[in-house]
């Protein structure tokens, strides 16, 4: 009984085994019992008040045994049961029985006989297993024209005379066990083999992931459990192939990526070996050049770590309580400076009554950092805006730009790691990463960061942080 299919079988049968023999015991008991008992003293009484009416109609049964016998036989033939005629002191005169024909004349020893000597007719049954012995019997006193008892019509019948029929009862009862357990069993196997078949569908396709063989996505077919955990597979599934791709997408990032400031070192290296040292002014600007290709490589390299952060777990905050508008005006000085440089006009609106939130001052840095360089980055000219205000339970910052915007087709893409379009040249460089890091960093906050962009139009992104505190 190891096997899930031995046990499926067995609860489908077991009760069947253990119910109807039961059951069927019950049902013969109650049949003789109460049906068949009760429904033959009903017959059988209404046979002793017949024949007590008929004999009180002949007189003559009474003083001539001859007459007593042939009317107990007639009457024993109508009514198919055994009819015994006594006087009032219960002396026998006549009966259709042969074990009682050597009796004739003396006085019979009848359970309640007495009650039949009063004038009261009487119903005994004495039900015995072997359904042999005479079980009924009905007394049925016979009254003359002054009401005085002239004797005791006595009618009786033996079960065994319906042992036939309870036989077959039996032999049906035992046909109908036998048909119910073959179905249950195949019933039992049908649905042990279908549950088998699905449990080895999910197993075979588990171990192929395991052993490296093709994903593939099955079909949620079967029970609600079992299509649950079909579905939980196919989504295992998906998601695997999701990281899979994230995977490629991160190596062909990180060669293209690695490329471009590894060729150019080399072109430089190759150059200062081959004398560009002496010309002092040549070997600045190589060296210049090496600088500024090595610290291109800074932000990959940060992004690579918190992306190693992301993977090894729940990203950990040091929140502590801030000010927030202070926070944002020195947070934001610096990328004032560089949209200067590029000359774009600067908005910075920060009210006073703003309210300190525990927040990882650093951590969040880095999102308006990413926010704030793609802004620029992405904003041939006009203006960069950084607005924040208390909303609700929390507190909003947004970037605004009037850049070259977002297609709404890509604006959910864009926070997937690795993503970078091609259409609209938003992100056309950098590994992907920056938004879907920044994306986690303010979910782990328990805040939102949303946008909203229109291609030509610029783009706002939004930042909302929760449980601000009022100092």
């Amino acid at each position: 009984m190891r096997s899930l299919r031995s046990r499926l079988i067995l609860s489908h049968i077991l009760p069947l085994v253990l119910i109807i023999p039961l059951v069927g015991v019950a049902l013969v008991y109650v049949l003789e019992t109460q049906v068949l008992l009760s429904s033959l003293s009903a017959e059988l009484s209404q046979y002793g008040t017949l024949t007590a009416d008929m004999a009180r109609d002949y007189p003559a049964i009474w003083r001539d045994s001859g007459e007593a016998q042939q009317f107990v036989r007639l009457f024993s033939v109508r009514t198919q049961s055994n009819i015994m005629l006594l006087d009032p002191q219960g002396v026998l005169l006549a009966s259709s029985e042969a074990g009682y024909q050597d009796q004739l004349g003396q006085a019979l020893d009848l359970p309640n006989f007495a009650v039949a000597q009063g004038g009261e007719a009487h119903v005994q049954v004495n039900y015995t297993q072997r359904l042999q012995t005479e079980v009924v019997q009905v007394l049925v006193p016979v009254k003359g024209p002054n009401e005085r008892v002239m004797g005791v019509v006595r009618v009786s019948q033996y079960l065994g005379d319906v042992q036939d029929q309870l036989n077959q009862l039996r032999r049906l009862i035992l046909i109908a066990f036998v048909v119910g357990l073959i179905l249950a069993l195949v019933l039992a196997l049908v649905l042990a083999l279908s549950l088998g078949r699905s449990l080895r569908r999910v197993t075979d396709a588990v171990y192929g992931v395991a052993s490296g063989r093709a994903w593939e996505i099955l079909p949620e077919e079967g029970p609600t459990e079992i299509r649950t955990l079909l579905a939980a597979f196919n989504t295992l599934i998906e998601q695997l192939r999701a990281l899979e791709e994230s995977r490629r997408r991160l190596l062909a990032n990180l060669v293209h990526e690695l490329g471009r400031p590894i060729g150019a070192l080399q072109s430089a290296i190759q150059a200062l070996l081959g004398g560009a040292d002496e010309d002092v002014a040549l070997r600045a600007e190589l060296l210049e050049g090496m600088d500024t290709q090595l610290r291109r490589l800074t932000p990959l390299l940060d992004s690579l770590t918190d992306l190693h952060g992301q993977v090894l777990g729940p990203l950990e905050l040091n929140r502590e309580p801030v000010a927030l508008g202070d926070w944002l005006r020195h947070t934001t000085s610096p990328w004032r400076q560089v949209a200067h440089d590029k000359g774009l006009h600067w908005q910075l609106e920060v009210p006073d009554s703003l309210p300190v939130v525990e927040i990882d001052a650093d951590r969040m840095a880095q999102v308006l950092g990413n926010l704030l360089s793609n802004a620029i980055k992405y904003t041939p000219e006009g203006t960069v805006s950084v607005a924040a205000r208390a909303a609700g339970a929390g507190v909003s910052i947004v970037v605004r730009d009037t850049g070259i915007g977002i297609a709404v087709a890509e604006q959910d893409r864009i926070f997937e790691p690795f993503y970078r379009s091609n259409r609209d040249k938003r992100f056309p460089q950098g590994m992907g990463l920056g938004l879907s890091i920044a994306r986690d960093l303010v979910v782990a906050h328990g805040g939102r960061l949303a946008v909203d962009s229109q291609p030509g139009q610029g783009s706002q992104f939004s930042i909302w942080l929760p449980g601000a505190a009022h100092g």
